[in-house]
């Protein structure tokens, strides 16, 4: 359309035309601006919640202020003007060339998807080894103390040897968040927004990684109520996002290797893989990896990327049971490590595993776990909102993490020395490992154990192992008072500013609520229950897990996998899905939770009920910041700074209409859109030059110079000051950039459609025209 306009010129009235129309497109800038602040992007709301402003409008419903400084990541692919007449280059070498790069990219694929699961591995077990060693250490020293001080009368020393090397360890991990506060929490609920296409700041950055690696390390070794297995989750994710660039973001490393994979989208798939992997090394679950991403992570999935990520998940589950076998067992190439949470051989050699009468319990305690569940999350969910009203500062962050770590050491010490029962060794236990780990605080017999204090000092794993798999070593009281105090010390621990994991923690919850059932029920019908009471315990702990996560395919099969028992597949399937639906009733899972109370705009699965009888005119930004084929530059940097937005749709020429009895403009006939990332390139590599009668005469980027600059670490203002005034009088054209045909709907579109469209392609921008003449009313 541009060049015809220009052909046009040969006539003199139709030249000082179209120079009028030029002339009226750069001055309409001031008169846009003053009702263009609408258009809605994630970044850009001066007043609270703007973007919901439409939908309140219509009684939609929203879930509150908006994060401002948060970004949408473009998954779909530019298809413009270079990239298609590369496609359609048909000359004999370019073909070659094609096939050549496909192949070449396909192998590197292959070989990247192998390293991050490996890398994975390699950090999950150095993450496992410095905490067993860690761990191992403070509690030999404490028992040496406990079991020297409850004969000389110093139980105080013991008890301030505890806080020592609880709060010393813990001091660590909270200094290392303040250094980087993304490394906070599990790093789960961002990892599912990143692959959900939401760009949250740092979250995939080398430094996140390092303090969320070595503050796990301490905030675990420090006897916080928290696991390990979600940062190692969130380290599989930076881990396949930062080696399959060949590039930091901080520009100490820029290489030629794997610019292939310089987008959003590629990157995307890699960091799906590295999440995968990290629960792969943490449960030894490559199936249940595979699952985790396409439950909890991915909005857009295709079967190439289940085959690769399969493929990194075997071979972090690989090298991890090779390490792990080798260094801790001394059996190098047995492989008889499979994951770094061992749950141990579930048998039916003394009781059975479960018989049809169980399922009824089991759906019983499904539904208790979800009462449990939502009660953790409401809990949860109000202490953290007291935190983000009262907790704002670092230092408050710091010593909010001291208080929890002190008073969980002397609640632990506490009811260990006193509120424990002493029980007898068997013969067969002083066989069993159990014995190693047994306690005997306060006990007077040389065969005498203390239950509480077996299950509180000992590393989580342990606690676990021994609840599944030991029968009638514990009271009723003591699993009780272990499960209370684990159940509301674990709430309080949640969200708090150190790396620290949900599985675990509720796994150990679970397991001693389940452990309680079963030991009840066989007090109160000791001759109908023959099913051993570590299988109660492990359908505890999948209710309680399942109850508050809200995750029911990918658990079932983490759960199968560490416990390697295809035969308890039925009741954990059936115990999952009781406890999601139950805990459904009263609200969402704690991951869902934390991302609505950080004001993060996640889709879900399905549109809301209430959107469903709107149109896309309803909901949609209307006078969207537009721009011609060709501008001048001025303009160009003009509207960047006067707004925050990232994709412009191109139109053909601005009309004029009557609101109110008062002219305005609006946009004209679509024609595409283009990128702010796009338009910055192209100041950048000055690609501007004299408007003539066939184009503007400037530099052509191709392809490869927008993934050169990815991601962009330039801002406006430095590539502004390198641009003189004469520049900002020459013209740039948008056109062989802008993407031809992106995803747009006329505004009678449904609300679900467009709600689709976004959750399934991975969109970023999604235009609205009107049905008949193609005219941008909205974005």
């Amino acid at each position: 359309d541009q060049e015809q306009e220009h052909n046009q010129q040969a006539h003199n009235q139709q030249a000082q035309n179209q120079q009028d129309q030029l002339e009226s497109s750069n001055s309409f800038e001031s008169d846009e601006f003053q009702h263009v602040d609408t258009h809605d992007q994630l970044n850009n709301n001066e007043e609270d919640d703007q973007f919901l402003l439409p939908l309140r409008s219509f009684g939609l419903r929203s879930r509150g202020k908006k994060n401002k400084e948060l970004e949408s990541l473009d998954y779909d692919t530019c298809e413009n003007k270079i990239y298609v007449e590369k496609l359609q280059d048909s000359s004999e070498e370019n073909q070659r060339e094609r096939k050549a790069l496909l192949r070449k990219e396909d192998i590197l694929q292959w070989i990247l998807f192998f390293l991050v699961g490996i890398t994975t591995a390699m950090v999950a077990f150095f993450i496992d080894f410095v905490v067993h060693h860690l761990i191992n250490w403070k509690f030999s020293n404490l028992v040496d103390s406990v079991n020297h001080c409850k004969d000389h009368g110093c139980l105080a020393l013991s008890l301030l040897y505890f806080i020592l090397f609880d709060v010393g360890f813990v001091s660590i991990a909270a200094f290392l968040t303040m250094l980087a506060p993304v490394a906070a929490g599990s790093g789960i609920p961002e990892i599912k927004c990143y692959l959900n296409g939401i760009k949250l700041p740092k979250v995939t950055d080398f430094k996140t990684m390092l303090a969320k690696v070595v503050g796990v390390l301490f905030s675990v070794s420090g006897g916080m109520f928290v696991g390990k297995e979600g940062p190692m989750i969130h380290s599989g994710a930076i881990i396949g996002a930062g080696i399959t660039q060949g590039k930091s973001s901080n520009k100490w490393i820029n290489t030629n290797f794997f610019t292939l994979f310089r987008n959003d989208r590629a990157k995307r798939d890699f960091v799906s893989g590295g999440a995968a992997a990290g629960v792969a090394a943490a449960f030894g679950a490559p199936l249940g990896g595979v699952l985790f991403s396409l439950e909890e992570g991915c909005s857009f999935w295709n079967q190439s990327l289940t085959w690769r990520t399969l493929f990194c998940t075997m071979s972090s589950a690989f090298m991890l049971n090779f390490l792990a076998s080798g260094i801790n067992l001394h059996k190098w190439g047995q492989l008889e490590a499979p994951s770094l949470v061992n749950f141990g051989q579930f048998s039916d050699e003394e009781g059975h595993l479960w018989n049809v009468v169980d399922l009824g319990v089991f759906v019983v305690m499904g539904a208790l776990g979800g009462l449990l569940g939502a009660l953790f999350n409401h809990l949860n969910k109000k202490l953290t909102i007291y935190r983000k009203k009262h907790v704002t500062t670092k230092w408050k962050k710091f010593a909010e993490v001291i208080l929890i770590s002190m008073v969980a050491t002397i609640v632990v010490f506490l009811f260990s020395m006193t509120l424990g029962e002493c029980r007898e060794l068997t013969p067969e236990d002083q066989q069993e490992e159990f014995a190693k780990s047994a306690r005997s605080f306060f006990c007077d017999g040389e065969n005498q154990y203390n239950d509480m204090a077996t299950l509180a000092f000992n590393p989580q794993e342990i606690a676990i192992k021994t609840l599944f798999h030991l029968d009638g070593k514990f009271s009723l009281r003591s699993l009780g008072i272990y499960f209370l105090m684990y159940f509301f010390i674990a709430c309080w621990t949640y969200g708090i500013a150190i790396p620290s994991g949900l599985f675990v923690p509720c796994l150990v919850t679970g397991a001693s609520f389940g452990r309680l059932v079963g030991t009840a029920v066989r007090i109160w019908w000791p001759h109908y229950s023959k099913t051993r009471l570590g299988t109660y315990a492990l359908i505890g702990a999948a209710s309680f897990l399942g109850g508050v996560v809200r995750m029911t395919i990918s658990l079932t099969v983490i759960l199968i996998e560490s416990t390697n028992e295809i035969a308890l597949g039925l009741p954990l399937m059936v115990t999952l899905m009781v406890a999601k639906l139950v805990g459904d009733l009263f609200n969402e899972g704690l991951y869902d939770i934390h991302i609505h109370l950080r004001h993060i705009p996640l889709l879900e699965w399905e549109p809301p009920e209430e959107m469903k009888p709107h149109d896309a005119k309803d909901i949609m930004s209307e006078h969207p910041v537009c721009f011609y084929g060709v501008e001048k530059v001025a303009h160009a940097i003009e509207i960047l700074r006067s707004n925050k937005h990232n994709g412009f749709p191109i139109v053909k020429n601005f009309s004029a209409i009557m609101q109110n009895n008062e002219k305005s403009e609006r946009c004209g006939k679509f024609r595409g859109i283009i990128l702010r990332s796009q338009i910055l390139v192209l100041l950048l590599e000055r690609c501007f030059g004299e408007r003539r009668l066939t184009g503007v005469n400037a530099l052509r980027l191709r392809q490869e110079d927008f993934v050169s600059h990815y991601p962009l670490q330039v801002g406006l203002e430095e590539i502004v000051s390198s641009i003189t005034p004469e520049d900002m009088e020459l013209y740039l054209d948008f056109q062989p950039y802008m993407a031809l045909c992106p995803y747009v709907v006329w505004k009678e579109t449904t609300v679900s459609k467009c709600f689709n469209l976004f959750r399934t392609m991975g969109l970023r921008h999604l235009v609205v025209v009107e049905r008949d003449n193609a005219e941008v009313v909205g974005i």
